[in-house]
């Protein structure tokens, strides 16, 4: 079967390796590569730009016909235009923008009556498992009465405009519900006295070009758990995002999730 999709933030560092990772999969045609009006790289060929040679794919702002879904990688505010062209096609969206606002996250409910939207703060299907390693380890110490304290040590390049990551909060969210953590910290200094029993400590790193690091610490009296994973590039991200965009393509509307597609 062959699969039809635009990428929207095609320029950037996300969408150049998409637009690569869509010309090695046999089952992916590239239909149309978008970005922002005040973007440098407008009617340059996208295959160049992502440096794989030619594909006659210009990066454009016009959102052109005949795709299956539309991958979004660009900034909160591309991220409206992507939902809003999604809702006038009934095209699917696999939404991989991040620091989105709250108010925008509700306008996605609402639309996922109406299509289907995939969003999930990394497409990795790597990451993704150890989200829900993560989420099972804390079941089970939660069980056994365990009572870990729980650290989240995440690291990215110097360009990455949120801290903590996405990423780090998703770890956090499904941990804190398993634990019944009630309380986030996010860095320390000064004289903060011992440490709670009922929080989830979360530590930002940014240095160089770093693709992404997370790291769980699960600290036990006597042991400790963790659970880490790097990426050495962005390949990860953009393969899960297109098995993303693939797994839509036989969905109803509705919102789903990464863990819906791998079968958690």
């Amino acid at each position: 079967m062959q699969f039809r999709f635009a990428i929207h933030g095609a320029a950037g560092r996300m969408g150049q390796r998409l637009v690569a990772c869509a010309a090695a999969d046999d089952e992916v045609q590239l239909v149309a590569a978008i970005d922002a009006p005040n973007s440098p790289k407008l009617g340059q060929d996208s295959g160049l730009v992502a440096g794989i040679g030619p594909n006659e794919i210009p990066i454009t702002t016009d959102w052109l016909g005949g795709c299956d879904a539309v991958i979004d990688f660009s900034s909160p505010e591309g991220a409206k235009a992507a939902l809003q062209l999604c809702l006038n096609r009934r095209l699917p969206l696999v939404l991989a923008t991040t620091g989105l606002p709250p108010e925008f996250l509700e306008e996605l409910q609402t639309a996922a009556h109406e299509i289907p939207i995939l969003t999930a703060p990394n497409m990795s299907t790597s990451v993704n498992l150890a989200v829900y390693l993560s989420q099972m380890a804390a079941r089970v110490m939660k069980q056994v009465g365990m009572d870990p304290d729980v650290e989240i040590v995440e690291r990215h390049h110097r360009m990455k405009h949120d801290a903590p990551s996405g990423t780090a909060l998703r770890f956090g969210e499904v941990i804190a519900k398993e634990l019944n953590l009630t309380e986030s910290v996010h860095g320390r200094h000064g004289m903060v006295g011992p440490r709670p029993m009922n929080e989830i400590g979360y530590h930002a790193v940014r240095t160089g070009d770093d693709a992404g690091q997370h790291l769980v610490i699960f600290g036990m009296l006597g042991e400790t758990l963790e659970i880490r994973i790097a990426a050495v590039n962005r390949d990860g991200y953009a393969r899960g995002a297109i098995a993303a965009a693939k797994f839509l393509c036989s969905c109803g509307p509705g919102m789903y999730t990464m863990s819906d597609m791998l079968g958690f």
